[in-house]
């Protein structure tokens, strides 16, 4: 009991410290520091309690938006058999999509090749899908890309061992987002049409590494 009375006795004499240096000294003998803290607490709850509502609002209309569109896109699978035009919109959406989600990523500088990890298991491939999906990658090609996170998804210049130790020199040429937060790239292809074909694969690539990856 007596530990607690000297706590409070402690923090009113040291709010009263700080309130002589944000009011006239003639209001301090009738300054309540007690009242004025919780005053203070009060209005910071309010505030954060404010955040809070406005961050859930805005979340909540985000998760709306990706639900319209989704359904936008289901809309024109449904009826474009009906109108074949309406096939190259939905993929210039898509593709609009996509080009929108790479330009949000940082470039990245892999100084570690030999780091890379080409045989990701079950977990870390789940690891890496999260964070794309938490990046904005639009939802038609995440899982492709996961699986392209694998060596058998490959193109044939970077299949196996032997020959993307043969093909390290052309890896400076790759254009390469980091996935955020991970030590992982994505090399896409609509960004790296100057590689040739066996170093490239349609929507891209997903390299994850043991380190060596940078921000730009």
């Amino acid at each position: 009991m007596l530990t607690k009375i000297l706590f409070v006795l402690f923090a009113v004499e040291s709010w009263r410290s700080q309130s002589s240096l944000e009011m006239p000294k003639d209001e301090l003998p009738n300054h309540n520091c007690i009242k004025h803290l919780r005053s203070v607490v009060q209005q910071q709850q309010t505030r954060i309690a404010e955040l809070e509502k406005t961050s859930a609002e805005h979340k909540h209309q985000l998760a709306e938006q990706k639900r319209d569109i989704q359904l936008l896109k289901a809309y024109m699978r449904a009826i474009r058999s009906v109108n074949p035009n309406l096939q190259n919109l939905e993929e210039t959406i898509e593709y609009n999509e996509i080009l929108e989600w790479v330009n949000s990523l940082q470039p990245a500088r892999v100084t570690r090749w030999g780091g890379m990890i080409s045989t990701p298991d079950a977990v870390l491939q789940a690891v890496i899908k999260r964070s794309l999906v938490e990046s904005g990658c639009p939802a038609s090609i995440v899982n492709e890309l996961i699986e392209n996170a694998h060596e058998r998804s490959w193109p044939q210049g970077l299949a196996t061992l032997e020959t993307r130790q043969m093909n390290r020199r052309y890896y400076e040429n790759y254009v390469a987002k980091r996935i955020p937060g991970k030590q992982a790239v994505v090399v896409m292809a609509c960004e790296n049409q100057h590689m040739g074909d066996d170093m490239v694969q349609e929507p891209g690539l997903v390299m994850i590494f043991a380190h060596g990856v940078e921000e730009i």
